[in-house]
């Protein structure tokens, strides 16, 4: 991997610059200090700070060391693979029953990630995939699917008691006391927590409340059982729904902005969610087109005129 170099006013700031031009997180890559900022008259810094960067190479997988059968003797070939009465020696039949033994737990293993991956799949269209894994093992593709959409729905009153009871725990266990208001919104069960001092549960960016909202479609989904159910959103005291509505109003100013200048705007780091907005408010404007840049988790939206 190639070396980047950058200069700043501080080593952190010459840092910062190099992980833009990379695109990676500081963890994923690796720096030499070539030059720092000298300390002048007065505590004044001259000069400026030089490093340079790279991502940190990955490590080839390790190659698995394959051991030779040996050679069998012809002379013991009688003893150790002759045939018995009925055409078949005594190794011919372990054998069978080894590569039985081998072969039915890899075939359990397969079946159990194809049901998770199921279970998982929390929209319609995931159910109806041509590539589940039920439709080859199952006896054809058609019954397959069949049986993907024939599951059992779990009840929603069942649903809402899941979600409320593990949240309304979950914020008693940081000392916070809420009430949650739960509606089913097509195929999501929105959950709304209230309650006093309940910043802690949002976190900056709302990084703590989709951590929770997480933890508790993976809560809904063990109680489910292999039913299907519905997809979670958490919310505080509607702070999801006043989060969309102000960037949306920042997106289309920003679009304004970009037609009048003939500019481009890019917006800070965003998680997927947000960036999927951005995207869905920009499709709507005319005279503007979007696009992400960069990689996670440092992926950015640029508005550019159309």
């Amino acid at each position: 991997m190639e070396w980047v170099e950058t200069t700043g006013k501080t080593v952190e700031e010459a840092k910062e610059l190099a992980l833009d031009q990379l695109g990676v997180d500081e963890n994923e890559a690796e720096f030499e200090l070539l030059e720092e900022p000298k300390t002048g008259l007065f505590g004044r810094t001259r000069g400026a700070a030089r490093v340079r960067a790279r991502i940190l190479p990955r490590a080839p997988r390790a190659k698995t060391e394959r051991r030779r059968r040996p050679k069998k003797d012809s002379n013991d070939s009688a003893p150790r693979g002759g045939r018995g009465e009925g055409g078949r020696g005594e190794t011919g039949r372990r054998g069978a029953t080894s590569n039985g033994a081998d072969t039915q737990p890899a075939a359990a293993k397969v079946a159990t990630n194809e049901d998770e991956r199921g279970a998982e799949a929390s929209e319609p269209a995931a159910a109806a995939s041509p590539r589940s894994g039920g439709g080859r093992r199952g006896g054809g593709r058609d019954g397959g699917a069949s049986q993907e959409r024939s599951k059992e729905p779990m009840d929603q009153t069942e649903q809402i008691d899941v979600l409320e009871e593990f949240l309304t725990g979950l914020a008693s266990g940081f000392g916070l006391t809420v009430t949650a208001t739960s509606t089913f919104d097509e195929d999501d069960l929105r959950v709304d927590l209230q309650g006093e001092g309940l910043g802690l549960l949002v976190g900056p960016r709302l990084a703590t409340l989709d951590a929770i909202q997480e933890i508790a479609r993976n809560t809904l989904q063990r109680q489910a059982a292999g039913r299907e159910y519905a997809r979670v959103v958490v919310d505080v005291d509607g702070i999801r729904e006043r989060r969309r509505a102000a960037l949306t109003e920042f997106v289309t100013a920003a679009a304004e902005r970009v037609k009048d200048e003939q500019t481009e705007v890019v917006f800070e780091v965003m998680s997927s969610a947000d960036r999927k907005q951005v995207h869905d408010v920009a499709g709507d404007l005319d005279g503007v087109v979007s696009a992400s840049e960069g990689e996670d988790p440092r992926r950015r939206v640029v508005l550019r005129s159309a």
